[in-house]
């Protein structure tokens, strides 16, 4: 296969960074979303670099686990099956380079030992005796950095004795190789170039887990090169307790200070209902790594209806276990007979091991198979319910999870020590309470139960704070419509008004993140007017946004019935992008300054020139990503008016992506509302076309025959 072969079924974003330029971009981050397929970035931008000329044994790819490595060089070997890629972990390539020769000399005897490195598993127990004898306060030093050149010196000269016998025999744990290959590195000038030009690039999978021994390993191996690519979550980081640092992610960008940051948002794995509970959880995260999970695939990785329904995550409310486990036993069979499910399909996640024995005995009690309960001679169940531990379950996903113990201590567990170590764990917890409910595909049950036995108690538990707040969906008050119409333009510009004041400190204080704030205030301000609109809006085939490609020009057309259709695209696309819309907007109070802080085009309707506009924008480097409205003015009903053809012109002209959109229902949420009672809105994303692929297949194109006429009959069918 071809470099060009490689890189089909990628996503703009996934091909982005499967392409990146380290000479032009220097060294990338991917910021990688759940279930964003980060895998199939890390093994395709190795497929690709070897097709493009890079000798594979230049390539250095480093995991977290043997198990995960042997996965990515099985799928790396599946198009190159002889590539000798160095895909390993940081353990075992310490090991490989202190074994290794150079100058004549073993590698090991460089850094002081007689013997060739053999791990083995330390007695922490044994260490801290002999440690103790040496002077050294109890708990004061693990085993593992025993090597470790941070330490004080007072503290390194006792461990003299302690090292000693380790580097006569060889005798090493794990975290002795980091350490001795650090020393490697960073001492010996020889050794460092001679590793230095065996790996030209050097890619790190979950890049939020690696210590700070490890981040000094990769720093040492890179020199002052660009060439490192490396994949990571900081909304994943839950090995804190390991000495994994999430700084060293949240650094990256200081640094590395030309680097480049690519984020992974379509997921492939859940509903967009489940999506939009995990974006919640990290509303008030600091700009610069946010994320958006996007949904990507409406049909789930199994195809079954149930990945249609969009369901809504539950939040279930129970007195005690039992009647917490009679419900879940309830639920399982009736889904799992309504859907066809298998058994396999449903886990239990929850945060302790004590908790996963419990339901475990008490799905065997039901008489319901446990995956992984032995069958004798060695046979284990398969197809039987998952009961893991949130920690286990990272990386795997399941079309119906029931989350488990969500009280306070224990999810979020009790956190301990002073008020920094106390906002460390909590932040791990809340971590882990993502990991959770990213590991749902298509059903999200979140359990709370209000009395239950633990550690050797009957305990009452608080509903934990990580639970959503469920709004309430009443009519609330009713008003004359007039009175609710005021009460809407007062909200609404009061809203803008407000954060119109806020955006001249965010300049000031938080340049670099303006537009990632900007977004994140158009999409609240967009939620916002459904609020204060009583809007309940459905968004329909949203996962057919992962096939557009926002680096290119792409053109967002919808029929047009009301003002309120605007905020309704913003939430339909999930992002912030300008419209066409007439010049006498600018003069309505704050809306004019956000039109233009988003990059509107405002045009005259008598003299035209929205092409031009557009145009002068291309000449300067910029996409045009625009929202029009083909009709040209608001309908008087529900049905669609005659398209004007200039948008049409300027998508064939501008080689842009055209994606249609249809709007049910919103003329009635205002131009024609009747009352102040709720409405209900619904936007139907179609499928969009590519000019620049239409315009290669047919040659010269008519704008209104080949491309308007498409995309009023993709709108009509919506109908």
């Amino acid at each position: 296969m071809d470099a060009e072969g490689i890189l089909q079924g990628l996503n703009s974003d996934q091909r982005a960074a499967v392409l990146h330029d380290h000479e032009s971009g220097a060294q990338l981050l991917i910021l990688a979303g759940a279930g964003s397929g980060k895998t199939s970035v890390l093994t395709k931008r190795i497929q690709y670099r070897i097709a493009s000329g890079v000798k594979p044994e230049n390539i250095l790819a480093l995991t977290f686990t043997a198990k995960a490595a042997a996965e990515m060089r099985e799928r790396v070997q599946k198009l190159f099956p002889d590539a000798a890629v160095r895909l390993c972990t940081f353990h075992s390539l310490a090991l490989f380079m202190l074994r290794q020769k150079i100058g004549g000399r073993m590698a090991y005897e460089r850094v002081g030992m007689r013997e060739a490195p053999v791990p083995q598993d330390g007695s922490g127990r044994e260490f801290m005796d002999m440690a103790a004898r040496l002077g050294i306060k109890s708990g004061s030093l693990e085993r593992e950095r025993l090597f470790d050149d941070s330490l004080p010196v007072s503290l390194k000269r006792k461990l003299s004795k302690l090292r000693e016998p380790v580097l006569e025999s060889g005798r090493v744990v794990f975290e002795d190789l980091i350490y001795l290959a650090i020393q490697l590195l960073e001492g010996d000038a020889e050794a460092r170039s001679h590793f230095q030009s065996m790996w030209t690039e050097i890619l790190v999978d979950e890049y939020q887990d690696i210590c700070p021994s490890q981040y000094r390993m990769v720093k040492a191996l890179l020199g002052d090169r660009k060439s490192l690519f490396v994949v990571g979550d900081d909304d994943q980081a839950i090995y804190g307790f390991r000495g994994a640092d999430i700084g060293n992610i949240n650094r990256f960008c200081d640094d590395f200070k030309e680097s480049t940051l690519i984020r992974l948002e379509w997921n492939y794995r859940s509903t967009s209902n489940i999506l939009h509970l995990a974006n919640r959880i990290f509303e008030n995260k600091p700009l610069r790594l946010r994320k958006v999970l996007r949904a990507g695939n409406s049909n789930g990785s199994g195809g079954n209806p149930i990945f249609k329904e969009n369901r809504e995550p539950e939040v279930w409310t129970s007195g005690n276990p039992v009647e917490e486990m009679c419900r879940i036993v309830c639920k399982i069979k009736e889904l799992r007979e309504a859907y066809d499910l298998s058994w396999k399909n449903f886990a239990i996640l929850v945060r302790y091991n004590r908790q996963r024995l419990y339901y475990e005995e008490a799905l065997r009690d039901e008489r319901l198979p446990v995956a992984g309960d032995e069958l004798g001679e060695g046979l284990a169940v398969e197809d039987g319910i998952h009961v893991e531990t949130v920690h286990a379950s990272k990386g795997l996903q399941y079309a119906v999870v029931f989350y488990a113990g969500l009280g306070e201590g224990l999810t979020p567990g009790t956190c301990e020590g002073d008020r920094a170590e106390r906002k460390r764990q909590l932040d791990e917890e809340r971590r882990l309470y993502y990991v959770g409910v990213t590991r749902a595909e298509a059903c999200l049950f979140l359990l709370y139960c209000k009395r239950r036995f633990w550690k050797g108690r009957l305990r009452k538990f608080k509903k934990s704070r990580f639970l959503p707040r469920t709004p309430g969906f009443s009519q609330g008050c009713l008003m004359p419509l007039i009175l609710f119409k005021i009460k809407v333009v007062l909200f609404v510009l009061a809203y803008m008004f407000l954060h119109m004041l806020v955006l001249p400190f965010i300049i000031l204080f938080r340049h670099r993140s303006v537009n990632l704030w900007v977004d994140k205030k158009i999409q609240a301000f967009a939620r916002f007017c459904m609020k204060v609109l009583k809007i309940d809006l459905d968004v329909e085939n949203q996962a057919i946004l992962s096939k557009v490609d926002w680096t290119r020009p792409v053109f967002v057309m919808g029929n047009h019935n009301s003002y309120a259709d605007i905020p309704i695209i913003f939430l339909a696309i999930e992002r912030t992008i300008g419209f066409i819309a007439k010049a006498e907007l600018r003069f309505i109070p704050f809306l004019g300054f956000w039109m233009h802080r988003i990059g509107c085009v405002l045009i005259n309707r008598e003299k035209g020139g929205g092409a031009a506009l557009i145009r002068e924008a291309m000449a300067k480097g910029k996409a045009p990503r625009l929202f029009i409205f083909p009709e040209g003015t608001r309908g008087k009903d529900e049905n669609m008016v005659p398209f004007k053809s200039g948008g049409f012109r300027l998508a064939i002209e501008t080689e842009a992506t055209i994606l249609p959109i249809y709007i049910k229902g919103s003329g009635f949420a205002w131009e024609h509302r009747k009352s102040s009672a709720r409405c209900k809105v619904t936007a139907t994303v179609l499928e969009p076309l590519d000019v620049k692929a239409l315009a290669a297949e047919k040659g010269t194109l008519d704008p209104r025959k080949d491309v308007m006429h498409v995309v009023r009959e993709r709108m009509e069918a919506a109908v």
